[in-house]
């Protein structure tokens, strides 16, 4: 029998688990936060995590990477969180992180004086919920986290915002990861994609996928049959998340984001080099009904 456990409060959060058998996404999580280790994430402790999204030292691969994140955030930031809080004043908004990870957007709303929870479905101390803990030294208090799946959210109605922060591409059923999201935000609240990969069109999404299974051996060895183990949808197309989204009433606006110069010619590149075109950030709101 499934069982699911929950831990609001400190960071050190329960796992979700199955008690008779390590099931699939049991060894995913745990293949993928080896995976994450061996990228050098986490590998910084506090200094690391209280800088993020702001990595300036570290591993190459991983600085560039949050220089983009960056930029999402900055524009996350000014323009959905700031007129939230204007519309909400004079009270601090709810804010629902899925996907959390370490729980750093958190840490940055928190300081901002907003009420925030963060939620993931992994409780390692790399960069899942067990390195959010940290963070009770410089605020005074712990984040409030919960350890759970994104598809069972255990709440209603209780949030201003409910953003997936460079998650919902690890959904492996879309309408159902939106729809907990639409039942966790009040009316006239707002759910935000930050940081997941789009594409225009599904067929360069599905060579994404191809290139990947076609590589898993050589880059991630022994872990490549656990990382691969779950249907995940892995990217978006603006019509996917549509028809995923219809049901529960939300059109969806898309914010392009300023990101470094390095990014933006990345689809001029792929052209010159005969590539498919790379996937695109940018933040992606909707309104609840």
């Amino acid at each position: 029998m499934r069982s699911r456990k929950y831990t609001y409060g400190t960071g050190d959060a329960h796992d979700v688990s199955v008690g008779f058998a390590m099931t699939s996404s049991a060894r995913f999580r745990a293949a993928y936060a080896e995976h994450r280790r061996s990228e050098g994430r986490g590998s910084g402790g506090i200094s690391e995590l209280s800088a993020l999204p702001y990595l300036r030292s570290g591993l190459p691969s991983l600085v560039r990477q949050w220089e983009v994140r960056a930029r999402s955030y900055e524009a996350f930031s000014r323009r959905i969180i700031a007129p939230a809080a204007t519309r909400v004043a004079p009270r601090n908004l709810r804010i629902l992180d899925l996907g959390a990870g370490n729980a750093w957007l958190c840490y940055r709303m928190s300081r901002l004086g907003h009420d925030c929870v963060a939620l993931d479905w992994r409780s390692d101390a790399v960069d899942g919920l067990g390195a959010a803990r940290q963070y009770s030294a410089i605020l005074g208090r712990p984040l409030k986290c919960v350890a759970g799946s994104f598809d069972a959210i255990p709440t209603t109605r209780a949030f201003d915002i409910a953003v997936f922060n460079a998650a919902i591409h690890y959904a492996t059923a879309l309408d159902v990861t939106i729809g907990e999201a639409t039942r966790t935000v009040r009316s006239g609240g707002r759910i935000v994609i930050l940081d997941s990969p789009f594409y225009q069109r599904a067929q360069d999404g599905e060579r994404m996928m191809q290139e990947k299974k076609a590589t898993a051996l050589k880059e991630w060895g022994p872990n490549a049959s656990d990382l691969l183990a779950l249907p995940m949808i892995e990217y978006l197309t603006p019509e996917r998340l549509q028809a995923a989204s219809a049901i529960h009433g939300l059109e969806w606006k898309c914010h392009a984001v300023r990101y470094p110069l390095w990014y933006r010619v990345r689809p001029m590149l792929a052209v010159i080099r005969r590539r498919r075109p790379p996937s695109r950030f940018a933040i992606w709101e909707a309104t609840v009904p």
